[in-house]
């Protein structure tokens, strides 16, 4: 398969889990509470969830994912709280290392960096990615110019970075959610 077939990500999402289950089968016990705690700190403000609450066009949402990776703790329990805030978000998480010629498909500055995310119409065209960390946590890291980037034993981020990570991804959330809104294609089809 190539990047470019219409039907890659499509084939890649229906192979994907929910949450929950890709936990149970990839996280081990202490990683599991580092998940459950991460999802516990993640909340959204009020505008946050009347944003997601008014989305209009479904999402197919893959998240290239290890439970072992430090950024996907911190990072892809927001996806799921965004998920619950929306019936027009649905999110499917593969192992990174399960999935090793997708991983090279989505390589980002040359590595297999996770979680990275792809964004899918409904009919699962692809409409973006993006991944790795996001631009609040490259700048904070690039302040700091400390350390290795993606440790097992990474903290949940500071209060002050929480809210700032969980708003550059809602923006890109935001930003494909308009994309779909806005396809002539997709408003012929649904009439509006």
């Amino acid at each position: 398969m190539t990047i470019e077939s219409q039907t890659y990500f499509r084939h890649y999402w229906s192979q994907g889990l929910g949450y929950e289950e890709f936990l149970r089968r990839y996280a081990k016990p202490d990683q599991r509470s580092r998940w459950d705690a991460a999802r516990n700190a993640t909340a959204l403000t009020e505008p946050q969830s009347a944003l997601l609450a008014g989305f209009s066009r479904e999402m197919h949402v893959l998240v290239l994912a290890g439970a072992w990776c430090g950024d996907c703790v911190n990072q892809c329990p927001i996806f799921e709280t965004f998920a619950a805030a929306t019936t027009k978000i649905q999110v499917r998480y593969l192992d990174r290392d399960e999935v090793p010629e997708l991983a090279e498909q989505l390589e980002i500055c040359g590595g297999r960096r996770v979680p990275t995310v792809v964004f899918l119409d409904e009919e699962g065209n692809h409409c973006g990615r993006y991944g790795d960390k996001t631009l609040s946590q490259f700048r904070k890291l690039a302040a700091e110019l400390s350390g290795a980037a993606c440790s097992t034993g990474l903290p949940i981020p500071a209060d002050s970075l929480r809210p700032a990570i969980i708003q550059d991804w809602l923006d890109e959330f935001e930003r494909i959610q308009l994309m779909l809104r806005l396809s002539a294609r997709l408003r012929q089809k649904h009439g509006d």
